[in-house]
């Protein structure tokens, strides 16, 4: 890449778990974060922060320029599914469900992001994900059909 070339690209994702099932449990959740943080860090692109639920992860990202948004969530949820599922302590099978959201997000909306991330368990008492993530799909003017 040329010394030219500057990016700040900030990505707001979602997914969720194979059939929006609650599979991580809060131990998992602290556990799945720390490595999440450690290899984002070990790939070299920015994971400015994450919080995984019970049944879905949000995570905001500084996209590198040298990849897709596909690639990273690609890479996070293989990764993290595979470390799930080597954990004893996990007792069944663990996958991600299919697709994503991803969200883009100005440089002015960063602290209020990071809040709403941080703020999940909270959020969580008055939306369940499915009305979470049609909110954002009614915000962001994003088509549902094609989910």
């Amino acid at each position: 890449m040329s010394i030219h070339s500057h990016t700040r690209l900030l990505i707001h994702l979602i997914w969720s778990t194979h059939k929006h099932e609650k599979l991580i449990n809060s131990k998992f959740r602290i556990l799945l974060n720390e490595f999440l943080s450690k290899y984002s860090q070990d790939h070299s692109f920015g994971l400015v922060t994450s919080y995984v639920n019970a049944d879905h992860l949000h995570a905001l990202i500084d996209m590198p320029a040298d990849q897709s948004v596909a690639s990273i969530v690609k890479l996070l949820k293989g990764a993290s599914s595979r470390w799930i599922n080597q954990q004893e302590e996990q007792g069944r099978k663990f996958s991600w469900g299919r697709g994503y959201g991803a969200f883009s997000v100005s440089e002015s909306n960063i602290k209020s992001v990071i809040r709403y991330i941080g703020n999940q368990e909270e959020h969580h008492l008055r939306k369940n994900y499915k009305e979470e993530f049609d909110l954002f799909l009614h915000n962001y003017q994003v088509d549902s059909g094609n989910r």
